[in-house]
């Protein structure tokens, strides 16, 4: 994991005097821990299977394309598989301790498919990748075929992708398992944390989720508490099993979100714990020194949250 400085004097000293450099910074940053892993990968023989895993907006959709997106620059052909698709239809869910659907349990998933999946995948044969429809809660009944070439690869993302019940099954040789998320805190000169780990993930979820889920910065909080616990309960537990861990923060982040988040947060109706956190939020956010979103190029992990367009200067 590559040395950052993660003060906010030194954030803002770069956003009011060269914002462009602040974001190359935090571009480059991200870029050459992809670069080095896409090296690894195409170092190896035979078909690779790379599994990546990380919380809530750590940015595996992003990560997972840019990995394939490096690996196809250097002959591999390479395709992305998102565990979302080996859900089990919606009625077929395992219930939680309350009698509700639980989502986040990794028994959630049709494991032997996607075991037999994989299997066929390195065998080289022509092969079904499932396509989940959310809208119906149910498998598609379209597909899409690929064929896995000697020296290709696929990358699998999700929660669970680094979870023993999956990877266990998998042939060990030429896989690689990458856990990623937000991985340093923002603290002051004194020592003192502005923003610490989940407060960043958090900000990322609440823009995607406003932009592009029709959901409120409301509705967003009354999710994160099932999120966390989910992270808690199947994830944490197995990050220490990655081969390799990315840390995805992008400190021009806060100056990019600053001032619409702001607005977002002040305008929610919340109340007790969720208006006293986001109170504290909005206060760490005032500290920044706010940069256009414009600076932000389209191939940016934090594209995954601002969208093509970005946010409105």
């Amino acid at each position: 994991m590559s040395n950052i400085n993660n003060y906010l004097e030194y954030i803002n000293d770069l956003a009011a005097n060269d914002p462009a450099e602040l974001v190359r910074r935090s571009e480059t940053r991200f870029d050459n821990i992809l670069n080095d892993i896409t090296a690894r990968i195409a170092g190896d023989d035979g078909r690779e299977i790379v599994m990546l895993a990380g919380p809530s907006a750590s940015g595996k959709t992003t990560t997972a394309n840019k990995i394939a997106q490096k690996c196809i620059a250097r002959g591999m052909q390479t395709y992305v598989v998102s565990l979302d698709d080996f859900y089990l239809n919606r009625d077929k869910i395992p219930r939680d301790e309350s009698g509700k659907p639980d989502f986040e349990t990794v028994y959630a998933l049709d494991l032997p498919k996607f075991s037999e999946t994989i299997q066929l995948l390195l065998s080289g044969a022509a092969t079904d990748l499932p396509i989940f429809d959310f809208t119906t809660g149910k498998r598609s009944e379209e597909v899409r075929t690929v064929t896995l070439g000697e020296q290709d690869a696929v990358v699998v993302e999700g929660l669970h992708a680094l979870n023993p019940l999956i990877t266990d099954a998998l042939p060990q040789k030429n896989l690689l398992k990458i856990y990623i998320s937000v991985s340093s805190r923002i603290y002051n000169e004194k020592g003192k944390i502005i923003l610490n780990k989940r407060n960043l993930r958090f900000l990322r979820r609440m823009t995607r989720d406003y932009l592009f889920r029709a959901s409120s910065v409301e509705n967003t909080y009354n999710l994160w508490e099932s999120v966390r616990n989910g992270e808690d309960k199947y994830l944490f537990p197995y990050r220490d099993c990655a081969d390799v861990k990315i840390n995805s923060v992008h400190l021009s982040a806060p100056c990019v979100f600053r001032d619409t988040c702001l607005a977002m947060l002040e305008n929610a109706d919340l109340s007790g714990e969720q208006k006293k956190d986001a109170e504290e939020l909005a206060a760490a956010l005032r500290l920044f020194v706010p940069i256009s979103p414009s600076l932000i190029p389209e191939t940016s992990l934090l594209r995954e949250f601002l969208g093509k367009q970005g946010l409105p200067d």
